[in-house]
């Protein structure tokens, strides 16, 4: 698979929050707001030359504005949504790591900007349709991240609205898309040619994962010089309790945060012990205080903590979820059980590994 990854919670339902382990995704966020903040206010006489003119391009050859505008936002509004998509999308450089995330960002910008100019082309001599200006900024590769997050993220309902239309952890990303996409008139072939380009790399469509890749020795060199400057400190794993919940609430929260926080300091801690034994992690000495969770039933609990065999069934539709994210069916097991059926929980921790 090209990109693969898990869902978290509402908009930002992508594992951890912050930008732990995205090092190129932080950057895109940080370079393309200043540089628009910039075009936008103080240098606004320069945003000519970041104009996506299709008629430059194609009759004077001005492959450098092509280059340039389809890097560079002059719409505030477009970076805003754009910077909110790309932090979602975070997950993907996670799961598989900056080269191939980088890849699937660089084969998408370039196969998205042919796809420009041939549906410009196509509009031109079917519908008598001309274009000559399009929005810029870097919509295609944000656009084709779509395709990847649509098949590779599961949906997990979070909550229903008049007991009827669902509302999941990705409900939110595609409303921030389909504000970027009615942002302007002709943003709209940007979008498709940005998701058809996705759907190409993502697919491997021609080979186009062999034929558009960031070489190692670059990857290398990025990680060297720039990676260190670009790291976010390690996820404190702190999540705020609800003020208006009653005392047994609040203090519920609190054990299931202490409980996390303990699974994922013994995780890290017994990572690097566990890579030699064929990739399977030993979920049951991870999860003890998960299993054993202090609950309403005290014989229920003495019940569970001396007998470790019994747990709930796991449900086949959760394992295929997580064997469609790139886990192995083992590791999906033992993660669906150890969280009891909670399949965002065991979805974050498995992402940690």
């Amino acid at each position: 698979r090209a990109l693969g990854g898990g869902g978290g919670t509402m908009l930002s339902g992508t594992g951890s929050s912050g930008l732990y382990k995205a090092p190129l995704s932080k950057s895109l966020i940080v370079v393309l707001s200043i540089v628009a903040f910039i075009l936008a206010v103080p240098f606004q006489q320069y945003q000519n030359y970041f104009l996506y003119d299709l008629k430059a391009i194609k009759e004077d050859y001005r492959i450098w504005r092509l280059i340039a505008a389809r890097i560079v936002y002059l719409d505030l509004k477009d970076v805003f949504c754009s910077c909110l998509l790309i932090y979602n999308f975070r997950i993907f450089e996670r799961r598989y790591g900056s080269r191939k995330y980088a890849s699937f960002l660089l084969g998408s910008w370039v196969l998205s900007a042919f796809t420009d100019l041939l549906l410009v082309e196509a509009l031109k001599y079917t519908l008598d349709m001309s274009v000559i200006i399009l929005p810029s900024g870097f919509l295609g590769p944000v656009f084709g991240l779509f395709v990847p997050f649509y098949y590779s993220i599961p949906s997990i309902q979070v909550t229903q609205i008049l007991g009827r239309f669902s509302i999941t952890n990705k409900t939110l990303v595609y409303i921030v898309g389909l504000q970027l996409l009615t942002s302007s008139t002709n943003i709209w072939i940007l979008a498709f040619s940005g998701l058809l380009s996705g759907i190409m790399y993502h697919y491997n469509v021609l080979k186009m994962q062999q034929l558009f890749y960031v070489p190692e020795c670059m990857a290398r060199c990025a990680s060297f010089t720039l990676e260190p400057l670009l790291l976010s400190a390690n996820p404190t794993q702190e999540t705020p309790i609800g003020m208006g919940a009653t005392l047994e609430i609040q203090r519920q929260q609190r054990t299931e945060l202490l409980d996390q926080q303990m699974m994922l300091a013994q995780l890290n801690q017994n990572n690097r012990r566990h890579r030699g034994q064929g990739g399977l992690i030993n979920w049951e000495r991870f999860f003890p205080p998960l299993r054993h969770r202090l609950n309403a039933n005290n014989q229920q609990q003495d019940s569970g903590l001396n007998s470790p065999s019994m747990s709930a069934a796991v449900s086949e539709e959760q394992v295929a979820r997580l064997m469609e994210m790139g886990f192995s069916r083992v590791d999906a097991l033992q993660a669906l059980r150890a969280s009891n059926n909670d399949i965002n929980m065991a979805t974050n921790f498995l992402l940690q590994h």
